[in-house]
């Protein structure tokens, strides 16, 4: 008799448990569900348990339990409720290969042959100068926002004055080391099998970054870019940049003018936002009703100066993770 108590009085338990944890447990898996969760009382719960791709090295959380929460409502808006809002370079796109530095969509520009030696030279020294006042832990992003600002109007006017031809983009790319994280194409297909919006939020170069993601076959009709777009002249030579500016740190503003697009989607409530930097983080302010929202960050380069503040930030944290595996595993559940 005692025993059947204590059975129900834990089942009891189990349930008010398994309510929080997910509808997704049946009685059998209720049972397995609660001796798990003696065993590793404290340690992480039950889908995201489900799922290695959590149990990798690279990936760091500093509240696991809301990590599954977070899922949790995910995974009941399914794909209806669902939008993607990512960063593009060093995101979607791979940080290195091999210990080898990946270029950014800026990158595949400064490095390609239609740029002068001299050209090369003056974008080499901006990058020297500016790249580690982007990465400084110790700068606020109010601080790091003029020196953004600075970096990409001369690199910009550098790339107007080597006259670059729009129809030689598709060459360059090809040329270019560029590489896509392992699992693109999963994660992309995946998205537009179901449909669901991807907003691709980059301070790269638009025309780049659309041919990139098209040659790797992934430019699907799901896919929203915002990022610079060069703007050229009847003869297809670059003349300028259209728009307004998007470096690291202003992609709150961009977020805002993208107000419209986040409008049509207004159903779309819940988000999984990718990025890598601090300025990643204010991608989504533009939508205008946010019921889920989990926050995966790569952490790419200078690991243990800025993990702390990473883990602050996003609720998962990648660190020198060159896979969507985790975001591809979270999506299978999801979708």
């Amino acid at each position: 008799q005692r025993a059947v108590m204590d059975r129900t009085a834990v089942v009891k338990v189990g349930a008010a448990a398994s309510a929080s944890v997910c509808v997704l447990v049946g009685g059998v898996a209720l049972a397995q569900y609660i001796v798990t969760k003696k065993k590793r009382a404290g340690k992480k719960t039950k889908i995201i348990e489900m799922m290695p791709q959590f149990e990798k090295p690279t990936v760091h959380m500093r509240d696991p339990e809301r990590v599954e929460q977070i899922i949790c409502g995910l995974i009941k808006g399914g794909a209806s409720k669902l939008q993607i809002i990512t960063d593009f370079d060093m995101t979607i796109s791979k940080f290195a290969v091999n210990g080898k530095r990946c270029p950014t969509c800026h990158n595949v520009i400064d490095n390609c042959k239609l740029v002068t030696e001299e050209g090369r030279q003056k974008l080499l020294q901006l990058k020297h100068k500016y790249y580690p006042i982007e990465i400084d832990p110790h700068l606020s992003m109010e601080e790091k926002f003029p020196f953004m600002v600075e970096w990409y109007f001369k690199s910009h006017s550098i790339l107007v004055e080597q006259r670059l031809e729009k129809d030689k983009l598709p060459e360059v790319v090809r040329e270019s080391d560029v590489a896509l994280r392992e699992g693109f194409e999963q994660f992309f297909d995946r998205l537009h099998q179901h449909n669901v919006p991807v907003f691709i939020f980059s301070a790269g170069l638009g025309d780049v970054l659309e041919e990139i993601i098209s040659q790797a076959g992934v430019y699907h009709s799901n896919i929203k870019v915002v990022s610079n777009f060069m703007d050229f002249d009847d003869s297809g030579v670059i003349k300028g940049f259209k728009g307004e500016l998007i470096h690291v740190y202003n992609k709150h503003d961009g977020a805002l003018r993208s107000t419209e697009y986040f409008k049509q989607l207004r159903d779309n409530s819940n988000i999984i936002l990718l990025g890598d930097s601090m300025g990643d983080l204010s991608m989504a302010d533009g939508v205008p009703n946010v019921e889920h929202i989990l926050k995966i960050g790569f952490l790419n380069d200078k690991v243990e100066e800025r993990l702390d503040n990473y883990m602050d930030s996003y609720d998962i944290v990648l660190v020198k993770d060159e896979t969507l595996e985790v975001p591809n595993a979270i999506l299978q559940k999801v979708l």
